[in-house]
């Protein structure tokens, strides 16, 4: 497993080429490695739509290659911890309680994430 858990943010900003060449790079050596995701992760990169539906193809192939990472009940018992500590949306602190129960540093676009103690978080450089 890689060291890395990726935000569903930044699969589509990936896919949309919406980061600097230094990040993309990044990105590509992460995805390459197999790429962990929550099941939240998962969920939401799968209800996304597109004009474009190779766009949607492209996604639904980088979520069948990925490593899905469950909700497990380490991840629910990080996830309370983390809500009493700070109010944040019920999707994105199963996504942080994942990454630190995991150990892996979350790659993100929502900067709202840097506020959680014991959570790594790398954010690209947008174009």
């Amino acid at each position: 497993m890689g060291q890395y858990l990726i935000d569903s943010n930044i699969i589509s900003g990936y896919f949309s080429s919406l980061f600097r060449e230094k990040s993309m790079n990044f990105l590509t050596d992460v995805i390459d490695m197999t790429p962990n995701i929550s099941v939240i992760t998962e969920i939401e990169a799968l209800s996304w739509t597109s004009p474009d539906k190779n766009k949607e193809t492209i996604v639904q192939l980088f979520i069948k290659d990925a490593h899905i990472l469950p909700l497990s009940a380490e991840v629910v018992a990080q996830c309370v911890k983390i809500r009493r500590g700070r109010k944040i949306k019920t999707p994105d602190d199963i996504i942080a309680a994942t990454a630190i129960t995991y150990n892996l540093t979350l790659i993100t676009g929502d900067r709202g994430f840097a506020k959680i103690n014991g959570l790594k978080t790398i954010y690209p450089e947008p174009v």
